[in-house]
């Protein structure tokens, strides 16, 4: 029986690329079905462009479908990969653009403990709103798929959505990629690395870290005591920043992925401080120079994209490795390696959603980081709160590993609890549709110096994003 597989947000080109050639490099999901969805039409139309492309070069046998419609994509499938991101990076800098206004340096979703610069959760009643729609839509058109979570915020969307729907669901990131390049610099073989991660979404822990049998950690320490020259290459380049180290010296084990970028506010108080802490130029992903940069990245992977689907719509028979060279334009070194990586016969993308289909489909089972309900696998934290950790995967379902060794209390109860306790007040705010509880959290926020201050920015980011009530 072949697999319907719909990718609900598909406009986002790479990421529904990536996943197309990760299930063309997968034999044994020959014949699926892919249901391309969003409601932008010009990105939709690009992406079936390239996604068929792609998969004909490859030899693939695999359908597409595009639609605009998401009850049309929901019908039948037995996966939802849900990557939309409601009102883009468009709606996302309105509301920073209010926050800032009225006196919150990078918006008022810039958070303790979250500061990742499109992790809205404040702000982002429209994305929650979305996720409970599809959640409802799955119930009724397709109870027996699964519902993959890949848009942000996946803590909040995860735990959110768990708690309100039977559906079988779980959230994936690829935060954890960051164990292999910690790996790779330390000149360790990935193949004998024993590693596990534990925490939350964009607040993960390297809690084991392990080489040919042997505690690596004096491998890691000793590599940081040498490096005194470190300058990042690009404002993602985090994993031995000032800020990755300090957290490591306050909390004992080594913070992974984005979780450095969501440090307290001593990494985040203002420009200069970030730069202190993630390196000059940028000051990080998440500073003003940082964010910028990423956009401007982004927006020369779209157009690029899109010129890519145009001249394949012309001439079908376009060789797509001529077309990507540096001679197109100023792209982005990482998007053309990224792109060669889709292209390459053998090399999956890193993504987890395909083997994970695969691993439940055809019972390859294999080993993941997933985010699903704690029940009871880290002490002290709710059995409904979402945390990410690793388990093995196969037609038998999810089977998380315990946590070994157990992260360190100093992890649970300073940074781990009020991370979860602030998600627990966005879902609250949200859930309620009050917006007196964003005041209150605003209250608590550092850069509130009035009532006033308060009660200004949360009325007008009701009013801009269509939510209207008494604050």
């Amino acid at each position: 029986m072949s697999v319907k597989i719909s990718i609900v947000g598909a406009g986002s080109a790479v990421f529904s690329l990536r996943l197309v050639s990760d299930l063309y490099k997968t034999p044994s999901l020959k014949g699926a079905t892919v249901c391309l969805m969003d409601i932008d039409d010009q990105r939709l139309s690009a992406v079936q462009t390239l996604a068929r492309k792609f998969a004909s070069e490859a030899g693939a046998d695999i359908t597409f479908e595009a639609t605009n419609d998401l009850e049309k994509a929901v019908d039948g499938a037995n996966y939802v990969i849900n990557s939309a991101m409601v009102g883009g990076h468009a709606f996302l800098e309105k509301m920073r653009a209010i926050g800032e206004k009225h006196g919150y340096y990078r918006g008022i979703d810039t958070q303790e403990f979250n500061m990742v610069s499109d992790y809205y959760t404040l702000t982002n009643w429209k994305q929650f709103d979305f996720f409970t729609q599809l959640t409802h839509l799955m119930e009724q058109r397709a109870p027996n798929a699964w519902m993959l979570q890949a848009a942000n915020p996946v803590f909040e969307g995860t735990t959110l959505i768990r708690r309100t729907s039977s559906i079988k669901m779980m959230g994936f990131c690829h935060g954890h990629f960051s164990v292999r390049e910690i790996s790779k610099a330390l000149n360790l073989d990935i193949n004998h690395v024993d590693w596990q991660v534990a925490g939350v979404n964009h607040g993960i822990w390297l809690n084991r870290f392990r080489y040919k049998g042997q505690d690596a950690y004096p491998l890691l320490e000793e590599y940081l005591l040498v490096l005194s020259d470190w300058k990042p290459e690009q404002p993602f380049d985090d994993n031995f920043s000032p800020a990755a180290q300090d957290m490591f010296g306050f909390y004992g084990v080594y913070p992974i992925g984005d979780t450095p970028r969501n440090g307290s506010w001593k990494y985040h108080f203002d420009t200069d401080t970030k730069k202190r802490w993630y390196g000059e130029p940028w000051g990080g992903a998440d500073a003003p120079e940082g964010w910028s940069w990423y956009q401007h990245q982004l927006s020369l992977v779209t157009q690029v994209m899109a010129q890519m689907a145009q001249a394949i719509k012309e001439k079908p028979s376009l060789d797509v490795r001529t077309f990507l060279t540096p001679k197109v334009g100023q792209l982005p070194e990482a998007f053309l390696q990224e792109t060669q990586r889709i292209l390459d016969s053998k090399e999956m993308s890193g993504e987890q959603h395909i083997p994970f289909i695969d691993a439940l489909e055809n019972n390859h089972g294999n080993r993941f980081v997933v985010n699903i309900p704690n029940q009871g696998l880290i002490p002290d934290i709710a059995d409904d709160v979402a945390i990410e950790v690793n388990a093995w995967v196969d037609k038998a379902g999810i089977h998380p590993e315990p946590i070994d060794p157990p992260l360190p209390k100093r992890v649970i109860q300073w940074y781990l609890t009020p991370r979860i306790m602030r998600m627990e007040w966005a879902l609250e705010a949200f859930i309620k549709k009050d917006p007196m509880l964003i005041e209150e959290f605003l209250i608590r926020d550092l850069r509130t110096q009035s009532l006033e201050q308060v009660r200004s920015v949360v009325q007008e980011i009701m009013q801009e994003s269509g939510y209207l009530g008494d604050s």
